[in-house]
C-alpha cells in the first residue's frame, strides 16, 4: 500500500478500542498476538477455510479464524505486501516488495510451490480473477501491472498503467479495477484482453488507497488521504457521493451481507458507512481500535473484522515516529454484534 504500516505519526488521541461505547454494534473480542519484528500492510480472509493471512515483514503468517492459533507461516516473502487466494486451484499468492516476485503456495499445506519474478518494482496489490484465471500484481516503483497465468505460473503479459497503483478489485466477469493513487483516478482492466480500457477521475477524492467493490449494486468504494470515501459508480466512473472517514487510512472492506463499507483508520478508529439502497450512503457509526490498524479484511460468513497492528512507544530521539514494542504485533478480531 501506500507505506508499510509501521510509519506514520505518532497518535495519542485514542485508547485501548477493548472498551467500546454500550451502544456500538461493533465489539472488539480477541487481540490475536504473533511473534516477529518488522512492519506489515495487507490482510486477507480466507473465509472457507476459516484461515486469515496476515503480511509480516519477510512472512505471511497464516492464522485460525476461531482460536486465534498460528498454524503456519509462508517463508521468504521479502517486503510482503498482499496474499490472494486462488480457491478453486488450491493455491495462494504473495506479492514480495523487495525482491519483485511472487511467492506461489498450497493453500492446503502451505508449502511452496514456486517463486515468480514480476516484470516491474516494488510489486504492491495482487488480486486473483477467476473470470480469466490470472494473477494480478499491482507494481507500485514502475506503473504497471504483471499478469500471471494462475494454471501454469507464467508470466503472460506487463499492463502499463496510468500512474502509481495502489488496491484492486474484480466483478469476477472479466473487469478489474485499480486506484491509480499519484493521479487520483481509477484504471479499468480487461482481464481478457489485458488492456486499461478506461480511465476515471475519483475528484474530489485525493490519492487513494483502498478499494472495494459492492458487486451486486455496482458501486466502487475508494478510500483517500484527504480523509474522504468516494462512492463511483463501476460501470459508468460517475461519482455517486462522498463520505467523511478517519485520518491515514489506507485500507477498506465492504459487507455484501450487512451492505456496509469499512474504512480503516491509521489513527485508531473504522469508519462504518451503510449503503441504504444504490444511491444512498451515511456514516453510520466510528468505532474505536487502535492507532496503526490501517489495513482490514472482512469474513463476509461471520462478519468479523480483522485489523494488524502493534503496541507503540515513545518516539526515540533521532526520529519522530513512535517505535514499535517487541512481540507487540497482533491481528484486531471485531466482532459484528448487528
Amino acid at each position: 500500500m501506500k507505506k508499510i504500516v509501521y510509519i506514520f505519526g505518532f497518535i495519542t488521541l485514542f485508547i485501548s478500542g477493548a472498551s467500546l461505547s454500550a451502544q456500538s454494534n461493533y465489539k472488539i473480542v480477541n487481540k490475536m498476538h504473533l511473534e516477529g519484528e518488522g512492519g506489515w500492510d495487507y490482510i486477507s480472509t480466507d473465509a472457507v477455510n476459516g484461515r486469515i493471512y496476515v503480511s509480516h515483514a519477510t512472512v505471511a503468517q497464516v492464522v485460525d479464524s476461531k482460536t486465534g492459533k498460528l498454524l503456519g507461516t509462508i517463508p521468504d516473502t521479502k517486503g510482503i505486501h498482499g496474499i490472494a487466494f486462488a480457491t478453486g486451484l488450491n493455491k495462494g499468492f504473495t506479492s514480495n516488495g523487495r525482491d519483485s516476485s511472487v511467492t506461489v503456495f498450497d493453500l492446503k499445506t502451505l508449502q511452496v510451490i514456486t517463486k515468480v519474478k514480476v516484470t516491474g518494482k516494488n510489486p504492491d496489490a495482487i488480486l486473483y480473477d477467476p473470470f480469466s484465471k490470472k494473477v494480478f500484481t499491482f507494481n507500485g516503483g514502475s506503473a504497471n501491472a504483471t499478469v500471471i497465468d494462475a494454471i501454469t505460473n507464467k508470466v503472460v503479459a506487463t499492463i502499463p498503467l496510468d500512474g502509481k497503483p495502489e488496491f484492486s478489485a474484480t466483478d469476477g466477469k472479466g473487469t478489474i479495477f485499480v486506484n491509480i493513487e499519484d493521479k487520483s483516478s481509477i484504471n479499468v482492466i480487461n482481464s481478457s484482453t489485458l488492456k486499461v480500457t478506461r480511465h476515471w477521475s475519483i475528484a474530489p477524492g485525493e490519492e487513494p488507497s483502498g478499494l472495494a467493490l459492492d458487486n451486486k449494486n455496482h458501486r466502487l468504494f475508494s478510500v483517500c488521504s484527504n480523509k474522504m470515501m468516494v462512492v463511483a459508480d463501476a460501470e459508468t466512473g460517475k461519482v455517486i457521493t462522498t463520505l467523511p472517514i478517519g485520518d491515514r487510512c489506507d485500507g477498506v472492506a465492504f459487507d455484501s451481507g450487512k451492505k456496509r463499507a469499512y474504512s480503516s483508520n491509521g489513527e485508531g478508529t473504522i469508519t462504518v458507512v451503510q449503503e441504504v439502497d444504490a444511491n444512498t450512503f451515511k456514516v453510520v457509526e466510528t468505532v474505536p481500535t487502535l492507532p496503526g490498524a490501517r489495513t482490514i479484511t472482512v469474513d463476509e460468513l461471520t462478519h468479523h473484522l480483522y485489523l494488524p497492528t502493534a503496541e507503540f512507544g515513545p518516539a526515540s530521539a533521532n526520529s519522530r515516529r513512535p517505535a514499535v514494542k517487541p512481540n507487540s504485533f497482533m491481528i484486531l478480531d471485531v466482532e459484528t454484534l448487528k
